[in-house]
């Protein structure tokens, strides 16, 4: 799973036109070189003509999003010279795919997708950041919140995942073997994005959920073993931060880019600010409407609220030592090679890390 995958993906392809601040675009059409990818064309306006046009993708996850809509829709795109087309992609997967396909000009992605993809030969770095917490939460079945209490007691018990070595998984045996507990003792029970259910009917023990079912898990007494969508709960069990989204460039561009990166990571930054403080409702109202229809506003705000001053960072400046809590858990699976130095896909000259 990465972070397109849960309740609050929308589904991508929906084709609206969205209404509230600032300027937006169309969510149509798809882009052939990079399966799955929808774009969102329209012409640059007169007092926008001299603007640089450049396209982004990532994936659909609302929380991911925020940023990059709060940066267009108040114009902090505009006030740094750029034009800046948001690709909605299913997935990080497909953002990548589009970044390395030469699809598109940036792909913003969570970090595992970055680092595998570096980690296959990809050409890219990376050079900012939007996110550094991943959207999990480890909590029990209601009926056994007085049973479970701590890590260790998921020994000899069923904990339910999306798929083996998906992102989820991934952060579980980390945090399994960081709490001395043994994976081996623990059955994983594959259960797709949507486990909500067999969660809160005591099919499994525990698993790892995203909102809005960790609100709702936690309205039917669930017990929240590790929330790592807090940086109280990051700090305590994962050792702090651990990088999630962020944005990568192809490497063989970054240098006559690099002014234009600077400005991409700068209108982030002020994005940043305000998703940190801004009322939850404008900066819902800067989503396209066809992403939130269907009811996922309500979860939306409450999820902003709740969890925002931990999700998105103060700015765009990369972590090492977050990112490298995200290399050590892939290498503690098995899925990243100890050959592999994540801080090859790092640009921390960018802004000045």
């Amino acid at each position: 799973m990465d972070c397109c995958e849960g309740p609050l993906c929308p589904q991508a392809g929906t084709s609206e036109k969205p209404q509230g601040i600032g300027r937006r675009t169309l969510l149509q059409g798809m882009l052939a070189a990079a399966g799955g990818v929808l774009i969102s064309p329209g012409g640059l306006p007169a007092a926008q003509a001299q603007a640089k046009k450049i396209r982004l993708a990532f994936c659909s996850q609302l929380l991911c999003i925020v940023p990059y809509e709060v940066a267009r829709a108040e114009g902090y795109f505009k006030e740094e010279g750029l034009d800046v087309e948001l690709v909605y992609t299913r997935g990080g997967n497909a953002a990548m795919q589009a970044l390395i396909g030469g699809a598109v000009d940036y792909a913003a992605t969570a970090f595992d997708v970055a680092l595998q993809a570096y980690a296959r030969g990809a050409k890219i770095v990376r050079f900012a950041s939007t996110g550094r917490l991943p959207l999990f939460a480890l909590a029990t079945a209601p009926a056994k919140k007085d049973e479970i209490k701590g890590l260790k007691d998921l020994e000899n018990r069923s904990v339910g995942i999306s798929a083996l070595g998906n992102a989820d998984h991934i952060i579980l045996l980390y945090l399994l073997k960081q709490a001395g507990a043994d994976p081996k003792k623990v059955r994983f029970a594959i259960l797709g994005p949507n486990l909500f259910d067999a969660l809160r009917l005591g099919q499994v023990d525990a698993g790892m959920v995203q909102e809005p079912a960790l609100t709702l898990l936690g309205q039917s007494g669930s017990r929240v073993l590790v929330n790592t969508m807090d940086i109280g709960d990051a700090n305590k069990f994962l050792g702090g931060a651990y990088e999630f989204m962020g944005v990568a460039v192809r490497a063989d561009e970054r240098d006559r880019r690099l002014d234009e990166m600077r400005r991409l990571a700068r209108a982030l930054g002020k994005a940043l600010r305000a998703t940190r403080t801004e009322p939850v409702e404008r900066l819902i109202g800067a989503l396209p409407k066809a992403m939130v229809a269907g009811g996922n506003t309500k979860h939306l705000a409450a999820a902003l609220e709740r969890h925002r001053k931990s999700l998105y960072p103060e700015n765009p400046k990369i972590d090492p030592a977050a990112s490298l809590r995200v290399a050590n858990s892939h290498r503690e699976a098995g899925i990243l090679k100890d050959g592999v130095d994540p801080k090859g896909v790092l640009d921390l000259k960018v802004l000045g890390g």
